[in-house]
């Protein structure tokens, strides 16, 4: 199943907070596709819109498009964390760190 997942390099071209969730922002990316692909990340707590914009990372390509609180999210973005969700907490803290390449790539470079 996991050979099933697309992986792919995007280049943060824009970032904004959701018009209608505290903790998404609305990205939108270069796959490589040459039309840009708008995800819903949920992690607005731990970067501003700005630290994320040119930043290259990793996405799931091929999701289907699913729509977050009024916004359609085409992908997901592949981060670590150092704690998992509590979701009776969550509010707790915990560090996430977007995953990227460690050097310059084409967007819309396969992940393997």
């Amino acid at each position: 199943d996991f050979a099933k997942v697309d992986l792919r390099v995007a280049k943060v071209l824009q970032a904004e907070n959701h018009p209608s969730a505290d903790r998404l922002f609305k990205l939108q990316l270069d796959d490589g596709s040459g039309t840009p692909r708008q995800i819903c990340a949920g992690i607005r707590g731990h970067y501003t819109a700005e630290e994320l914009v040119g930043q290259l990372i990793i996405i799931v390509a091929n999701l289907a498009p699913r729509v977050i609180r009024g916004e359609e999210s085409r992908g997901m973005l592949l981060a670590a964390s150092d704690a998992p969700k509590d979701a009776s907490n969550p509010d707790a803290p915990r560090k996430v760190i977007v995953l990227g390449p460690k050097a310059d790539i084409t967007p819309g470079s396969i992940v393997s």
